[in-house]
């Protein structure tokens, strides 16, 4: 049990917490539109999970091979598992417990892209973000961008597993939406690269906090953030989603101390990881309210369309 319970722990569990929230909002979406397929709900959720467990153990596999967590000032928010280094997980069996969940995401992919061929490009480039992030990708200046992109075509590919076989996307809400957890997821990327700047600087890493420095690169943080309730509030005012997702809106205080940290103690690792925690729950709760606010607008659509109002 104790073998079992490190494997699990290779997966890196808390970050797994991102799926089913981008998969709930996905499918309250798709409730708002009143779609709904359990079988394709259980699915989706275990092909999603497969992928995210495929990607962090990728990443730990080859930053181990690179010498990245060997050397890097691990947080409780960065710097991987650890169980590498630490010889409790050895590489052989990190590569194919990612490679495994890699088969069996794409396994579950397949059947989806039978059902629904709109899904193939959003799949194939799931799978490539999945084994190419850490090898590949990180190796761009703009590494942050490919982990927003690939939660945001979860909750889109997830709203059209929602709706009958052969569908496509009958309006933008849930691309709309999809940007909310896709700036950040990218984010949150961003402000964890603030602990790893030596160790993935000497390893040959590459990603904005590289490119700008720590301190511009926390100006940027506050703007991303500054742009996902622009964001929300815009698109209520253009209807593209409901008036309720103002509750989104509730975290904004949390994300404002996140941002006030950032920049106050950029520089200052021991300091800066009360924001990283702040940021976590930025990134859980707003898309999560996003998701509470798609059903909360069925109700109102019955109670209106039950009992008009006219002015």
């Amino acid at each position: 049990m104790d073998r079992i319970k490190i494997l699990f722990l290779e997966t890196r569990p808390q970050f797994l917490l991102l799926t089913p929230v981008c998969v709930f909002l996905g499918v309250a979406i798709a409730l708002s539109k009143g779609y709904f397929n359990p079988l394709h709900l259980v699915l989706v959720l275990l092909g999603s999970l497969f992928a995210h467990a495929s990607v962090n153990i990728f990443n730990d596999y080859f930053d181990y091979i690179r010498g990245t967590d060997v050397i890097t000032r691990r947080t409780p928010f960065s710097g991987g598992s650890g169980l590498l280094p630490s010889g409790l997980v050895t590489p052989k069996e990190a590569l194919f417990m990612a490679t495994t969940f890699l088969l069996l995401g794409t396994t579950i992919g397949l059947y989806f892209m039978i059902c629904y061929p709109i899904l193939i490009p959003v799949i194939l480039l799931g799978a490539f973000l999945v084994y190419a992030y850490t090898p590949v990708l990180t190796k761009v200046y703009i590494t942050e961008l490919f982990p927003g992109l690939g939660f945001g075509l979860m909750v889109v590919g997830t709203y059209v597993t929602m709706l009958p076989p052969g569908s496509t996307i009958e309006d933008i809400e849930a691309i709309a939406a999809a940007v909310v957890p896709g700036i950040l997821i990218s984010n949150l990327l961003l402000l964890n690269e603030f602990p790893d700047f030596e160790a993935d600087y000497t390893t040959g890493r590459k990603h904005m906090v590289i490119l700008l420095g720590r301190k511009r690169a926390s100006k940027v943080y506050v703007m991303l953030i500054g742009l996902v309730y622009a964001w929300i509030v815009v698109s209520i005012l253009v209807e593209v989603i409901p008036f309720t997702a103002a509750i989104a809106l509730a975290t904004l205080p949390i994300a404002f101390k996140a941002c006030r940290e950032c920049l106050r103690h950029y520089d200052r690792i021991e300091d800066l990881i009360p924001a990283l925690a702040k940021n976590v729950l930025v990134t859980l709760l707003t898309p999560s309210l996003l998701a509470i606010a798609f059903i909360t607008d069925i109700f109102f659509s019955i109670f209106f369309s039950s009992y008009p109002i006219t002015l």
